[in-house]
């Protein structure tokens, strides 16, 4: 249950820090972010994977870098359910993924998911 939680927040706070550093993306409030961090969660829970397999062709052409698209996307797709969060532009998107996914990346070293990814390959 912790490591749900410390997602959550961490998925809030990279959202936070997106609204503060890439021009185009606004947040309401914490309410809004911690709804947002929620919602990214089951977005990418759910949706990505398919989203990810349908567009593998072109992702593998483009050595990953499509992924950002995808991400962005997903961040586009939050921003469309909920009201208070708002996402201007392809390139905001992708900026945004940027900064959620590196926040997120910090978050799995920081839970040491990324560890105990390595040792289960």
């Amino acid at each position: 249950m912790f490591r749900l939680i410390f997602r959550l927040l961490i998925a809030a706070f990279g959202l936070w820090l997106a609204t503060q550093i890439v021009p185009g993306v606004t947040a309401d409030g914490w309410k809004t972010l911690l709804i947002a961090g929620l919602l990214l969660g089951i977005v990418n829970a759910v949706v990505r994977p398919i989203v990810t397999l349908l567009t593998f062709p072109l992702t593998l052409a483009t050595l990953g870098l499509f992924l950002l698209v995808v991400n962005a996307g997903m961040i586009g797709l939050v921003a469309w359910m909920l009201d208070g969060l708002t996402v201007r532009g392809l390139w905001a998107g992708i900026l945004a993924a940027v900064v959620t996914g590196v926040v997120s990346w910090g978050g799995q070293i920081l839970l040491g998911d990324a560890k105990e990814e390595r040792e289960r390959d």
